[in-house]
């Protein structure tokens, strides 16, 4: 098969040189058969000539045109019977004559003359056209050559392009390890074989946006030395029809020329969405076209011919099936977010390019970072070098994380945004009670910042709790509790000014899905029984946001639900308003402190936290 594909391509430049000669010879031939017509028939004589033999009257026809006159003569000459001669100027062919000069006018060729008329401004036309193409072509622009429609658009990179090995991939040491066969099969195919096992055909990279699955892909290339195309799952569909296709077919015709290579397609999911997946959508369509064709490839190559196909996709949920069938892409990695250990190996990796204070512990850092991804790592590291450099100093410490790990989270401050009086007190006591539960909550994460500050889009103020260590599983007493702490911002409210306010909206929202959850996900009501009412939503879709959701029991049980839900609710807010009703003169200290440092850091939270522990210490007074 590669012979062929070989055999093909040096045909092609031979047929378009073939093509060209003919053309040529055409042309040539035309040109010189008018001339042969032309001299073998038609005397060509001067025009005085012609006035020497009208006076002798020896012109028998004439035709006039605009440049020449053609005719018969009644005597032949040189065996001739019919002339041609050109036009001259009567006033000058009377001076010419009255000198006795002979004289002729000379003429270009009607056929030069109407060939170079049409060929010129067509050349100049088809020059521009190859000019213009092959610009598009060389920039990737739309299209990239009207030609080359049907071409691949990936990028080939090769092994010295890639500069990405598995020592700048930190965090992922189980999706490291399950790509390292396929360097050692890539740098040694018949060692890796001799037991007779082949590579997977596809290897699936899935998780989160930002775990670093393309940068595992990049390097895996930079590791076993071999060509490198990269390709976007959108960019084989276009407009036209069976473009998808063709730039499969090509893709792979490449990749046969090159191998041992390795071709990644990112973005899976935009190119292999299960086939009729939408209950409306119609029929065939192009991208399903695209798709078959990409199943009939990967049917179609031997991995022993040292093809490596990787893949990476945030929403495996929606991918065909038979994209995942055993003999495809039958190997699946899972690129998940980085515990403890794999955020400080990242941060390390990503702090080489920034000036550290030499007492940053980067493992702090890590701690307050849980649910981070590799690229919100990256990234706060940047932010925090920017925040360093924004007050001049001469490196990056914990303060700078801390500020940056604040503006990612929270969203930035806006100072200007001004508070009349009443608000910037129904705010402090709103966030105080927040702070003031989390304390006295000993399953909840710490506090690590308050703050009356208005930041993003609409936060008032803010109540930052960064966990300690990374949790896998929640009890229901941890549960309720953080509904409880989400409530505490407005059972303080309650509890001072004996009103509610818009401003606990999305704490109100946050509690509800923590206790729907509770109710129809995890059985966490005996009521109900162990019975899970709804399924678990995709950790990559969100599935939670669809407009619309079935539901597989009755209005009975959904009344049940919605009855267990609001119980839920209402217990975690009578819990919260009971431990501020307790602590309410710590409560009204907090808030005042709130008011006048507008942020309390972990050591003020402390001090207030020792303060009520010193004073349920203390015995009553009689």
């Amino acid at each position: 098969m590669p012979n062929q594909d070989r055999e093909r391509k040096r045909r092609r430049p031979r047929l378009r040189l073939g093509i060209l000669y003919l053309l040529t010879a055409i042309v040539g031939g035309s040109f010189l058969l008018q001339m042969w017509t032309t001299y073998e028939r038609v005397a060509s004589i001067p025009y005085s000539e012609f006035e020497t033999l009208l006076e002798a009257g020896k012109v028998k026809e004439v035709v006039v045109t605009d440049d020449a006159l053609r005719g018969e003569l009644t005597e032949a000459i040189d065996g001739k019977t019919r002339f041609m001669t050109n036009r001259v100027d009567p006033d000058l062919a009377q001076t010419l004559q009255a000198h006795g000069i002979e004289y002729s006018k000379q003429e270009q060729s009607a056929l030069v003359r109407g060939i170079v008329s049409w060929s010129l401004p067509l050349l100049l036309f088809l020059g521009l056209w190859f000019f213009l193409n092959r610009r598009m072509a060389g920039l990737g622009g739309p299209g990239a050559g009207l030609m080359s429609v049907g071409k691949s658009r990936a990028k080939v990179y090769m092994e010295t392009d890639t500069r990405v090995t598995f020592a700048d991939v930190a965090g992922v040491d189980e999706a490291k390890q399950e790509l390292q066969e396929v360097v050692a099969f890539l740098k040694d195919p018949e060692s890796y074989g001799r037991l007779g096992a082949r590579m997977p055909r596809g290897i699936l990279l899935v998780g989160a946006p930002g775990t670093g699955k393309t940068l595992l892909a990049r390097a895996v290339a930079g590791e076993s030395g071999v060509p490198f195309f990269s390709i976007s799952g959108s960019e084989f569909v276009e407009m036209f029809v069976g473009v998808g296709a063709a730039r499969v077919r090509d893709l792979f015709d490449q990749a046969r020329q090159q191998a041992p290579c390795i071709i990644f397609i990112d973005e899976l999911d935009a190119l292999g969405r299960a086939r009729n997946a939408q209950p409306f959508g119609g029929g065939m369509d192009e991208k399903e076209q695209t798709l078959n064709q990409l199943l009939v490839e990967l049917d179609g190559f031997d991995p022993s011919t040292g093809i490596v196909l990787l893949a990476a996709t945030n929403r495996p949920e929606i991918l065909d099936p038979a994209l995942l069938r055993a003999g495809r892409f039958d190997r699946q990695v899972l690129v998940d977010r980085p515990d403890r250990t794999g955020r400080t190996a990242i941060l390390k990796v990503h702090a080489k390019r920034v000036a550290l204070d030499s007492d940053l512990d980067l493992e702090a850092v890590a701690a307050l970072t849980a649910g981070f991804t590799g690229a919100d790592l990256a990234n706060l590291v940047n932010e925090a070098a920017i925040v360093a450099t924004r007050r001049r100093a001469d490196s990056v410490s914990l303060e700078d994380f801390t500020a940056a790990i604040e503006r990612i989270v929270a969203g930035l401050e806006k100072k200007n945004r001004i508070l009349n009086p009443r608000e910037r007190e129904v705010v402090a006591y709103h966030e105080m009670g927040h702070a003031l539960v989390a304390l006295m909550c000993k399953r909840c994460d710490p506090v690590h910042k308050v703050s009356i500050i208005p930041r993003g889009v609409g936060a008032l103020g803010y109540t930052m709790q960064r966990p300690t260590e990374d949790r896998y599983l929640m009890t229901s007493e941890e549960l309720q509790e953080k509904m409880a702490v989400l409530l505490g911002g407005r059972a303080a409210e309650q509890l001072a000014f004996d009103h509610l306010s818009t401003g606990a909206a999305d704490d109100l929202a946050k509690a509800t899905d923590i206790a729907r959850s509770m109710v129809t996900r995890y059985g966490m009501v005996p009521e109900l029984g162990h019975v899970s009412y709804e399924s678990e939503s995709s950790a990559f879709l969100g599935e939670r946001n669809l407009p619309f959701r079935t539901r597989d029991y009755s209005d009975d049980t959904a009344r049940e639900i919605d009855t267990a839900v609001r119980a839920m609710v209402q217990s975690a807010f009578d819990k919260a308003l009971a431990i501020l009703s307790e602590e309410r003169d710590t409560l009204e200290k907090g808030a005042r402190l709130l008011l006048e440092k507008e942020t309390l850091g972990e050591a003020a939270l402390q001090t207030l936290y020792h303060e009520i522990e010193q004073m349920h210490s203390e015995p009553p007074s009689e």
